[in-house]
């Protein structure tokens, strides 16, 4: 179970945006009762398509109520899977991960760019665009885990080439 609860950061995001539940519920097009049971935490595990719609219109980002519910995986330093993961990973197994991982990033900054250039077509429907701006926006997100990760690979291969300078200095 994850320490925050969904519904609680819906409503005080809510609260913040100054918005009612109808009004948000009025928004991002479900029903007030759906809600009001997410928001009661009577619904733990609400529907992935109705926590994007409501991501819209509230500063909580869709990927980390993702997160929030079980569904998804916030990336940081922190985050033990991601620690033991890569904790495990010696010399070469490290350079490959930082050259994949450094690769993802690049082909998504790629991805991106093109996304955000058929964004500007006028002939596309408003429901395309916002595929593509969802798209996006995890995307960016993907970038910033990745960034995340880079930072995590690095300081292990420092401190493998520290181990390593210091045993060659012993022996």
């Amino acid at each position: 179970m994850q320490e925050k609860k969904i519904g609680v950061e819906i409503a005080n995001a809510r609260e913040k945006a100054g918005l009612s539940q109808r009004q948000l519920a009025k928004v991002a097009n479900i029903s007030n009762a759906e809600l009001s049971k997410i928001e009661s935490g009577e619904r733990e595990v609400p529907n992935p398509k109705t926590l994007r719609k409501i991501s819209k219109y509230i500063d909580l980002n869709y990927n980390d109520m993702m997160y929030m519910i079980g569904l998804g995986m916030k990336v940081s330093p922190l985050n033990p899977f991601i620690k033991n993961y890569y904790s495990d990973l010696k010399g070469s197994e490290l350079n490959d991960a930082w050259f994949n991982t450094n690769t993802a990033i690049k082909n998504n900054e790629v991805i991106i760019k093109s996304l955000e250039t058929q964004v500007t077509d006028e002939k596309m429907s408003n429901e395309d665009k916002d595929v593509l701006l969802e798209t996006i926006e995890d995307l960016k997100y993907q970038n910033n885990t990745n960034l995340e990760i880079l930072k995590l690979i690095d300081s292990l291969r420092y401190e493998e080439e520290r181990k390593n300078a210091k045993n060659k200095k012993i022996s």
